[in-house]
């Protein structure tokens, strides 16, 4: 059996781990190859796109894979709804793996928001010195007229290529997570952040800056996360999705 897996995330690569080696079982993991020297899960890798759906359909089909699992992040939704479709076109069942979404605790000041345009519409009337965590892709959104006047701390695996629209006052942080409570503390109060923006990415690696933004009353932009295609299996663990592919004991 040909396993791909669709992943770049801490949960491919714990699910990797989890079928490699498995009797009779052949486990590719594909990366999208948008980070600069990726974290790397055991076994047979693919690195770069597919070329669309079409593309993934002929992979599929051309490299017999018996089963898709979708490990991407939360937000990419692009490549999920590729595989839903390419999936279906090529009659290869698809589990999809999405850790649960994080919930507001007492004291938070949370604002959801859609989309990251909308994130940035709030800020204006939350602070003006904005810790923004959603990483280099989507910094267009934040360059518009309305947030010239604010500050951001963008957080970022790798800087933004040239030329890309960005925030006009704004300072990079490269760093990768997991983060700490006491590390995500210190980056509040070093930049004197007053208000944080965030996807609702799920999981523990970056949840610690929720946590120091409720200590201090920081409100918190939300962007909530785009819905599973219609017609797929979720599971929310590495080990769930493990137990649907390997043969019962």
């Amino acid at each position: 059996m040909h396993v791909l897996i669709l992943g770049g995330t801490s949960e491919g690569r714990r699910l990797a781990r989890l079928l490699h080696g498995a009797p009779g079982l052949r486990v590719t993991s594909s990366l999208a190859g948008r980070v600069a020297g990726p974290r790397l899960p055991v076994g047979e890798v693919r690195v770069g796109g597919f070329g669309g759906i079409a593309g993934l359909t002929e992979w599929l089909s051309a490299h017999r894979v018996d089963v898709l699992i979708d490990a991407t992040h939360p937000f990419a939704e692009t490549i999920s709804f590729h595989a839903a479709e390419a999936a279906a076109a090529a009659h290869v069942p698809l589990l999809a793996v999405r850790r649960p979404g994080w919930v507001p605790a007492d004291g938070d000041v949370w604002h959801p928001a859609d989309s990251l345009a909308e994130a940035a519409a709030l800020l204006p009337e939350l602070g003006r010195r904005v810790f923004l965590t959603t990483g280099r892709l989507g910094l267009a959104a934040f360059a518009r007229p309305e947030t010239e006047a604010l500050w951001f701390l963008v957080r970022s695996v790798d800087p933004p290529e040239a030329g890309q629209p960005a925030p006009a006052r704004m300072e990079l942080l490269l760093e990768r997570g997991p983060f700490t409570l006491e590390g995500e503390r210190e980056v509040l109060r070093a930049h004197r952040i007053d208000v944080l923006v965030t996807k609702d990415s799920g999981g523990e690696a970056t949840a610690p800056k929720l946590t120091a933004a409720r200590e201090r009353g920081i409100p918190v932009v939300v962007v909530r996360r785009p819905p599973a295609p219609e017609g797929v299996r979720v599971v929310t663990s590495p080990e769930e999705a493990a137990a649907a592919v390997l043969p019962a004991p």
